[in-house]
């Protein structure tokens, strides 16, 4: 059974550090757009509901962008535990975030796209996994 981790093709193991801090920061700058976007130019468009959901969505994405800057900085000297959990944030951050956007963008079309929330519960749990395994990293790791 190999030792690395992977995801949709991408070897987490070898993955490069400074790819990893370049992806992190387009998500960062993509969460503040998004929410900028939700704010300004969604406010009149969508519902209150709708409108929340984005916003929810904005939140969680600006919140695991600022994790996954994180362990790209801490989770790259060789210590996998990180570096899957990095995988498991932006999995997260696709599938939980995104999904509700597009949610609440489907709602601009008439009914909202209903089905895309069952996508987000999937986001949900890579947080919680990519959470956990920072946790288990922290509780492994020998001390000095």
């Amino acid at each position: 059974m190999p030792s690395e981790f992977t995801i949709l093709h991408i070897n987490v193991q070898f993955m490069k550090q400074n790819r990893a801090l370049l992806i992190s920061g387009i998500s960062g700058a993509l969460a503040i757009a998004a929410g900028a976007f939700g704010a300004h130019l969604l406010e009149e468009k969508l519902t209150a509901d709708m409108l929340q959901v984005f916003k929810t969505g904005a939140s969680y994405h600006l919140v695991h962008s600022l994790l996954a800057l994180v362990l790209a900085y801490a989770g790259f000297s060789g210590k996998s535990k990180l570096r899957t959990a990095w995988m498991l944030t932006m999995c997260g951050i696709v599938l939980f975030s995104f999904s509700l956007y597009a949610l609440a963008l489907s709602s601009l079309q008439g009914e909202p796209a209903r089905w895309l929330g069952a996508i987000t519960p999937l986001g949900g749990l890579s947080f919680i996994a990519a959470w956990l395994f920072v946790g288990w990293n922290g509780y492994t790791t020998k001390q000095g």
